[in-house]
């Protein structure tokens, strides 16, 4: 397997070409043992906020792909990832759920490492039926909300988060080091891309989390407080020690409570106005300023 030397600042931009507006070039952060998330933004130096299009490789005895990022970040996230681990090591490719941000470097993945195997669900494989799977089902496999999945040296847990934008969507735990991948829940937008959520401003993480929940699920404010609590309970009695989300900065230990009680909260509260015309003139003006 490939071996790799983290690269502890995560912000400073290089000097490669960015692949699309706003790219800015971010290493890969290891959160646990073996555990990496790899890392983008879109927005980052052109929008006043920016937001993370992370994905996941837990690199065991057989590697697991979680999600595969965005096409916009195709080049530098496919060079992420195999500089991580090797194609013919890679053993799984989990997909949280059915947003091109999530699955839209999944052909290629999927064409790159011959031994992988999708892992998906039956609605997941339904929808992009009336997309793109150019990939067969004998190299499928359905993991449900609540199944497990043996991965050689620990079994992984298909979680859904309390809050979410596709009915295709699973979280995905791994008891062995306490990491819960998210997909799009308990994420934030950034100013700019940060590997942890504990270099933001407290109260910056409090309004951006609040947004980007009532935003990215708006049903939430129709829930009663107590049936939500529920859902939230499903994660927080996992174990986590560590929460990896899509679209923000990791939460680490110090943080998850936090998280925890954030979430717990967003029946309750009100959310926040989505930018409307004065931030899209803000953004043409920084594109023809170049």
């Amino acid at each position: 397997m490939a071996t790799m030397t983290t690269s502890t600042s995560t912000t400073t931009p290089t000097s490669t070409t960015p692949s699309a507006p706003g790219a800015v070039r971010h290493h890969p952060v290891e959160v646990a043992p073996d555990t990496f998330v790899i890392q983008a933004t879109h927005g980052e130096g052109v929008a006043p906020m920016a937001v993370h299009l992370n994905a996941m490789v837990i690199r065991g005895s057989e590697p697991v792909v979680v999600d595969t990022g965005a096409p916009v970040n195709r080049d530098q996230s496919l060079e992420d990832l195999f500089s991580i681990v090797e194609p013919d090591d890679v053993r799984w490719v989990f997909i949280s759920h059915d947003d091109a941000d999530h699955y839209g470097n999944l052909h290629e993945v999927m064409a790159a490492c011959p031994n992988a195997t999708l892992v998906a669900n039956w609605f997941f494989c339904e929808r992009m039926a009336t997309d793109r799977l150019d990939i067969p089902p004998f190299r499928w496999t359905w993991v449900g909300d609540g199944e497990t999945l043996d991965v050689g040296d620990r079994t992984l847990v298909a979680v859904r988060p309390p809050l979410y934008d596709s009915p295709t969507t699973r979280g995905l735990f791994d008891p062995t080091t306490g990491v819960y991948w998210a997909s799009d829940a308990y994420a934030t937008p950034v100013e700019r891309g940060t590997a942890m959520v504990s270099d933001l401003d407290p109260d910056f993480w409090t309004e951006g989390f609040t947004a980007f929940q009532t935003w990215n699920s708006p049903w939430v404010s129709m829930l009663a407080s107590d049936a939500f609590g529920r859902a939230c309970g499903r994660i927080e009695d996992l174990g986590v020690t560590t929460i990896a989300a899509g679209h923000g900065p990791t939460i680490g230990p110090e943080s998850v409570e936090r998280a925890f009680e954030l979430m717990r909260s967003m029946p309750d509260v009100d959310a926040p106005p989505q930018p409307g015309q004065p931030v899209l003139d803000e953004i043409i003006a920084s594109i023809t300023a170049r």
